[in-house]
């Protein structure tokens, strides 16, 4: 009698890229990147649309919990940590409250390697290897676990990176150099664990291509302000891309058999107009008193301590989206809006910061989200508005003295993106022909995707469904 055997779940390898967009992908490059567009052949591919707010911090979190960013309590790189005015967090692995993929696969019995995946420093114990994302402050932290597999990197890579320090840089020489030698030193000690360690999944996120399009974007972006037609960096980006599929290319040989792929950005990217200075309309139009009124062209960062806090009633703390906040009686120790009042407050400033407009008195397309419409849950200390200026054309900036309700300069230092709603999935499987191009999918579908590939449950609590 003859015996059928099940062929076993393929191990799971997934290639990060933070802020890689379709667009270049699927489009514009694809011709340049003969691995990926391989893969495209071979597998299903599509946009995929990034968390609200859009950025790398807590993106990544939301798609390997698939728990959108209220669930978490997670609203960015930093948050408040009470209902005060001063008190800010980083949301590091501790700021994580629910269990991510790799908890879920490691409670399974499953081989875990994990390699640079935003917020996993201080790493935590798992089954397998880690090392800790850009948050680690060096080398000379206990950046890995097990404790041991410090000495292996160590050996493996003496020079290794956790990310690019100093990207908002006029020295684009030395920007451009610096991301290379992350990329490659980042790829070879993968490429390292990818041979000797065991696993069942596997995972890097690459944060150069987000420091390259942040860096670079005005020379590639004939659309973008300050774009240099025929400059030495006009293919810088493009180059790059093809440095990061010819390792993409290295990787799948060393991965070896039975291994489905998965390349996934977390957003997009798209270029920079300008900046609203947020806090400075919020003084104009009455919102927030200051002690002392902002000097015209002397620019002054945002200090809570000079805030008239009776008189105030919203505030900002800038950022690649706004982030606006009410002073609620009862709430903030000085809340002056009472309870009753807050929802048509909130609806009030909505609207006017809808109708802000542009340098040249333009129309915004501007989206103004409220936290209880758009999550599940709504945790920890929200902001009241979440604002998308310009279609994201438009950042935030908090700092005060710039005579105008804009800026055409970032107050950190030179920045020529922001980031984009769409990013990007490539689903190849061992066994399976693609789908080719697929309807848009959300990035909570990401973790019960690759669940479901690794023949482990998913939890029912889990916001997205997997890909078929």
């Amino acid at each position: 009698m003859m015996r059928l055997f099940r062929r076993p779940p393929p191990r799971v390898l997934v290639i990060g890229l933070d802020c890689a967009s379709p667009e270049l992908v699927f489009s514009q490059f694809r011709d340049d990147l003969p691995v990926l567009s391989r893969l495209m052949q071979a597998g299903t591919w599509g946009v995929l649309r990034s968390s609200i707010p859009c950025i790398t911090v807590p993106a990544w979190a939301s798609m390997m919990s698939s728990r959108d960013p209220g669930v978490l309590g997670v609203y960015g790189f930093r948050n408040r940590a009470a209902w005060d005015y001063a008190s800010l967090t980083t949301a590091d692995s501790r700021a994580m409250t629910v269990p991510r993929l790799w908890d879920i696969l490691s409670q399974a019995g499953k081989e875990c390697l994990l390699l640079n995946v935003p917020q996993t420093y201080p790493v935590q114990p798992l089954k397998g290897h880690a090392v800790g994302c850009f948050l680690t402050p060096g080398t000379d932290s206990a950046f890995a676990y097990p404790a041991l597999f410090r000495q292996e990197v160590l050996k493996v890579a003496p020079n290794y990176h956790f990310d690019v320090h100093d990207f908002r840089t006029e020295d684009k020489d030395a920007l451009l150099q610096r991301i290379i030698d992350l990329t490659e030193v980042q790829y070879r000690l993968l490429e390292h664990a990818l041979t000797t360690k065991p696993w069942d999944f596997a995972m890097h996120v690459n944060m150069g291509v987000d420091r390259i399009h942040h860096g670079f974007w005005r020379y590639h972006d004939p659309k973008h302000r300050l774009h240099e037609p025929g400059s030495r960096y006009q293919h810088a980006i493009r180059d790059y891309y093809r440095l990061v599929d010819a390792w993409i290319g290295r990787l799948l040989e060393r991965a070896g058999d039975n291994v489905a792929v998965l390349v996934v950005s977390d957003h997009g990217v798209k270029r920079m107009d300008g900046a609203i200075a947020i806090n400075e309309w919020l003084w104009r139009n009455g919102w927030l008193a200051l002690h002392t009124p902002p000097t015209p062209g002397r620019v002054q960062k945002w200090d809570a301590q000079q805030v008239d806090w009776s008189r105030t009633r919203a505030w900002s703390t800038g950022g690649y989206y706004g982030r606006i906040f009410l002073n609620v009686q009862g709430r903030e120790p000085q809340g002056i809006i009472p309870a009753a009042d807050y929802a048509a407050v909130r609806e009030t400033l909505a609207a006017q910061l809808q109708a802000i407009p542009g340098a040249q008195g333009e129309a915004l397309a501007t989206q103004v989200f409220t936290p209880q419409a758009i999550y599940r849950q709504v945790n920890g200390c929200a902001p009241d508005l979440i604002v998308y200026f310009g279609d994201l054309h438009w950042r935030t900036v908090g700092s005060l003295g710039y005579g105008q309700h804009f800026t055409l300069e970032n107050d950190t230092g030179p920045d020529d993106a922001n980031h984009a709603e769409e990013g990007l999935f490539l689903l190849v499987e061992p066994g399976r022909s693609g789908a080719g191009a697929s309807a848009d999918r959300g990035l909570m579908d990401i973790a019960p995707t690759l669940l479901q590939r690794l023949g482990v449950p998913v939890p029912a609590d889990m916001q997205g469904r997997a890909l078929p």
